[in-house]
């Protein structure tokens, strides 16, 4: 993470988005959310949300970037391929559990918010 683009290599590859300078929390961590939709026309417009989806936290909790923590990509970034290696990474155990973890149902998490 970066707060100046200078600090950017041209050949390298990077995520870009704009950060959230108060996000919205689960569980004082950082989420994201992974809805599958399958657009199959254009003209007109004909778009199918699948029911179901994923939310997936980070493992650290939350608190605003600064010097000390900008690095500490457990805290900021909601990655599986990032937080699974945490040391605090918790797999839910059954379907029937998606209030614990760190990948939650959508059906739970759109009834958390």
């Amino acid at each position: 993470m970066t707060r100046n683009i200078d600090d950017l290599n041209p050949y390298d590859h990077y995520v870009v988005q704009r950060y959230l300078h108060k996000p919205f929390l689960i569980d004082e961590l950082k989420f994201d959310l992974r809805i599958y939709v399958y657009v199959c026309g254009i003209d007109p417009l004909r778009v199918y949300m699948y029911e179901e989806g994923l939310c997936r936290l980070s493992t650290v909790k939350y608190q605003p970037p600064n010097h000390s923590n900008l690095s500490n990509l457990y805290m900021h970034l909601t990655n599986y391929a990032i937080n699974k290696f945490h040391k605090d990474y918790e797999k839910n155990k059954t379907s029937n559990s998606d209030d614990t973890g760190h990948k939650r149902s959508l059906t739970y998490t759109m009834k958390y918010i």
